[in-house]
């Protein structure tokens, strides 16, 4: 049983519904999460389920779609032309609030630790889909939309991340 309660949280993503929610600030977002679908373990591409906490906030001063590497700004800047020039990359855009796993033996700890997974909140270019899941196994969402959270959560914020629908 999870030392957390439901209403707790500061952001609540359902990976049902690919939605994100802010209830403090009665904000909500169309996000996209991973392709490979939902589960802990670590190499497989899936997003995580349960209590997180925003363990490191990232690019502050960054422009919007600042390209990032290894969570350091490579000093570009997403572009079409960019995106040609390197079709391999998995972009990580404007701001990333990296994920810390809470509950030791499910996403957190040996081969499935959230924070060791490089489990993200990050932005994507815009011309990726939303509502539907397409990323490695972080959570995407538009440049702008990414900026605004980044400002509305503070570090070590409470995430929870449901399979089941919130709604």
């Amino acid at each position: 049983m999870s030392q957390f309660k439901f209403e707790d949280a500061d952001v609540l993503i359902d990976l049902a519904n690919q939605t994100l929610t802010l209830p403090k600030h009665n904000k909500f977002y169309v996000i996209s999460t991973g392709k490979n679908g939902i589960g802990e373990q670590e190499n497989t591409g899936r997003t995580p389920r349960g209590w997180h906490r925003v363990a490191k906030k990232i690019g502050a001063e960054s422009p919007q779609n600042a390209v990032f590497i290894a969570r350091k700004p490579t000093g570009e800047v997403y572009s079409t032309e960019l995106a040609a020039q390197y079709p391999e990359r998995d972009w990580i855009l404007s701001r990333i609030l990296w994920l810390d796993g809470l509950e030791t033996g499910f996403n957190k700890g040996e081969g499935h630790d959230t924070m060791q997974r490089y489990i993200y909140i990050h932005g994507t270019p815009d011309t990726q889909p939303m509502g539907v899941p397409m990323s490695h196994g972080c959570v995407r969402m538009r440049n702008e939309e990414i900026i605004e959270l980044f400002d509305l959560v503070a570090e070590d914020a409470l995430v929870y991340l449901s399979e089941q629908s919130l709604t």
